[in-house]
């Protein structure tokens, strides 16, 4: 999978959601670069900005998209911008 089809399987997942892919082209291909790398260099497509343990069992939840809902980021107070981790989601406007 290259750069361009990862990001349009990104797009079909938040499709008919309450999230969207962020809007700033420049921090989704960025975060798409860092998946691509980590899966080269760790086998499996891990979110660039969170670290492996190395314990494949626990790394798991590390893939990207990951369960980005649960995330202190995502339950943030209304009023503020809400998003996933490396802000690869928003909500929807």
């Amino acid at each position: 999978m290259d750069k361009k089809q990862l990001i349009k399987a990104w797009e079909r997942f938040a499709e008919k959601n309450d999230f969207m892919l962020n809007p700033d082209k420049k921090i989704v291909e960025t975060i798409a670069d860092g998946v691509l790398i980590n899966e080269q260099k760790k086998g499996l497509k891990y979110c660039p900005c969170r670290l492996t343990t190395g314990d494949f069992v626990k790394d798991l939840e590390l893939l990207c998209p990951c369960n980005f809902k649960t995330h202190t980021t995502w339950l943030e107070p209304k009023g503020r911008q809400k998003g996933c981790w490396c802000s690869l989601f928003v909500v929807r406007k």
